[in-house]
């Protein structure tokens, strides 16, 4: 298999900073919402692991509620105040304990947090696949800069359809009837 194919027993999930704050800024927030919370779906069918960071909680509110309608009861949200969520020695820990190293990475805003954020793991050897449909900016423009930037620096692009059908692999998979009517 080639190496930038995603492998389910490699890989994570991060959502980074998809705060209720930001919903009257960026064009489409909701379609960036139902997005993730479709992918979060397909990545629990899966049982890939998935990390939430919050930037800011008390001045920027919580995670979407599309999105945290459907997260994992247990899972633990990370706070963080720096831009890059590699910053958080909560998240270093996760990221650790986990031990995968391609990280599935969705979230806003492309050119701050995201951008810092795969920078930071771009130079931890991780390998960053960006899911370029659950991934915004305020300004369209900005998010295009750092999608380019980032895939320049070496991340790869991605989409929820196409990374959860790396993942499976085969129509045969367990779950694929559930990935595909999520996906449709």
């Amino acid at each position: 298999m080639h190496p930038n194919i995603l492998k389910l027993e490699d890989s994570i999930l991060l959502i980074i900073d998809v705060q209720e704050a930001f919903r009257p800024s960026i064009a489409d927030f909701a379609a960036l919402a139902r997005n993730i919370a479709t992918f979060v779906q397909g990545a629990k069918s899966l049982s890939l692991p998935i990390i939430v960071t919050e930037q800011y909680p008390k001045g920027l509110g919580h995670t979407a509620k599309e999105i945290s309608a459907v997260l994992p009861n247990d899972l633990d949200l990370v706070e963080k105040t720096a831009f890059s969520a590699c910053g958080s020695m909560a998240f270093a820990e996760k990221l650790k304990m986990l031990n995968r190293r391609q990280i599935i990475v969705a979230g806003i805003e492309a050119h701050i947090c995201v951008n810092q954020t795969v920078h930071d793991l771009l130079e931890q050897d991780y390998q960053v696949h960006l899911l370029a449909d659950c991934i915004a900016s305020r300004n369209e423009q900005n998010k295009q800069l750092a999608l380019r930037k980032m895939q320049q620096s070496g991340a790869i692009c991605s989409s929820v359809e196409m990374a959860l059908f790396e993942i499976m692999r085969d129509a045969r998979h367990g779950e694929f009837k559930i990935i595909q009517k999520l996906v449709k």
